[in-house]
């Protein structure tokens, strides 16, 4: 893993935004409508090129595939696995919940995505390698082509899946965990072999507090997410910490957000993990004053941090002046080698739903390059 040494480096969370043509392929597939496997392929392939180039282009220094191949960040995996099959109950965030109208008004305005997500229905096995070596050679391709500094491929975690996916099959959710982690493992592993980062995505060691979770009491939720990171470190038992990161979620979806458990509760946990690098939100108006967090906590040696410096359910285009005052926030604290520009969640977390228009997601990305560029010429003593 990359990390700055004498700037600033630039990162984001992992999903963009998908063409049209992208989202067609895609949901083509999902419903069974798909009419050619070599015409998937092409759209899929360009569109990896294509947003890889434009990251660089961004100036983002450590660049995803965009998750171009995959419907959802949790929910690919039913293509990649045994076990899972038709689709499952939404469970309303507890925050939203309080307010129907307001959910009402979000489903009308196409603020919920319609994907299926499926439930766990039988024995857990590696189903089908081929959609991962797809993601793996495409990525290679683009990033060969495109001079990226660094690379990272994003991975659903163990404790997402079982937490939004629901069990059917297994006696109990410890059972369903403990398989999870040993097949997810695998994946984890061919992404490192490539010669990428593997980011685990973990919305359940946050957003599961106010899901899954949201009838029981905090401190009953941390023993929760103390489970899911040991199934999680056991996943990576075979992945160098250097070479994986963790992103922590509270929901990336407009709402008021006053369930969210606060990141005080749950740092010490999370920092149990094994990955090096915890990418969190910390831009949003719910989460933009935990920055002082890091001042009561002390970061292990060995981890690094990837705050959210740009928001990504806002077309609000953040001012690079304030992105570079909210690296210096970090940096001041713990120092600036153990910084990387990030921003909150992804911008395209399902296919065809994302509150961010397009060319604003990557001129967001431009914004905080550019406040990168300025908070390391004032930390490096830079003119």
């Amino acid at each position: 893993m990359k990390l700055s040494t004498d700037r600033i480096l630039t990162t984001h969370v992992g999903s963009l935004p998908r063409s049209d043509a992208v989202s067609e392929q895609l949901l083509a597939r999902e419903d069974g409508r798909l009419e050619s496997e070599a015409r998937f392929e092409s759209v899929i392939g360009a569109a990896v090129n294509e947003v890889v180039a434009r990251q660089v282009k961004s100036r983002v220094d450590v660049v995803s595939d965009g998750e171009m191949g995959k419907i959802g960040y949790a929910t690919y995996i039913k293509d990649r696995l045994t076990g899972f099959e038709g689709d499952s109950a939404r469970r309303v965030p507890g925050d939203i919940e309080r307010f129907p109208d307001y959910i009402k008004m979000m489903s009308a305005s196409g603020q919920t995505p319609k994907i299926k997500r499926p439930r766990c229905v039988g024995p857990i096995e590696i189903k089908d390698r081929k959609p991962l070596e797809r993601d793996l050679a495409n990525f290679r391709r683009a990033v060969d082509a495109s001079k990226a500094v660094d690379a990272f491929m994003p991975a659903a975690s163990p404790g997402v899946i079982s937490v939004f996916q629901p069990n059917e099959y297994y006696k109990n959710d410890e059972a369903y965990l403990e398989r999870l982690s040993e097949v997810m493992g695998e994946e984890y592993e061919a992404i490192v072999k490539a010669g990428f980062v593997v980011q685990i995505d973990c919305p359940d060691l946050a957003m599961g507090r106010h899901i899954l979770y949201k009838n029981e009491s905090d401190d009953q939720f941390v023993r929760h997410a103390e489970v899911q990171i040991e199934a999680l470190n056991h996943a990576l038992r075979n992945v160098p910490a250097n070479m994986a990161r963790l992103h922590l979620c509270w929901g990336n979806y407009e709402g008021p957000h006053i369930c969210d458990i606060p990141l005080a509760k749950i740092i010490k946990t999370v920092l149990k993990a094994k990955p090096q690098a915890i990418s969190f939100e910390a831009a949003n108006p719910r989460h933009a004053h935990e920055w002082t967090v890091f001042k009561d906590v002390k970061l292990p040696d060995d981890k690094v941090l990837l705050p959210g410096v740009i928001d990504s359910c806002s077309n609000y285009i953040e001012h690079p002046e304030l992105v570079a005052e909210r690296l210096y926030r970090f940096a001041d604290i713990v120092g600036r080698e153990r910084v990387i520009a990030s921003s909150d969640c992804g911008f395209g977390t399902f296919v065809g739903f994302g509150k961010i228009f397009p060319e604003f997601a990557y001129m967001k990305l431009e914004a905080m390059a550019e406040g990168a560029e300025i908070a390391s010429k004032r930390l490096w003593g830079r003119r």
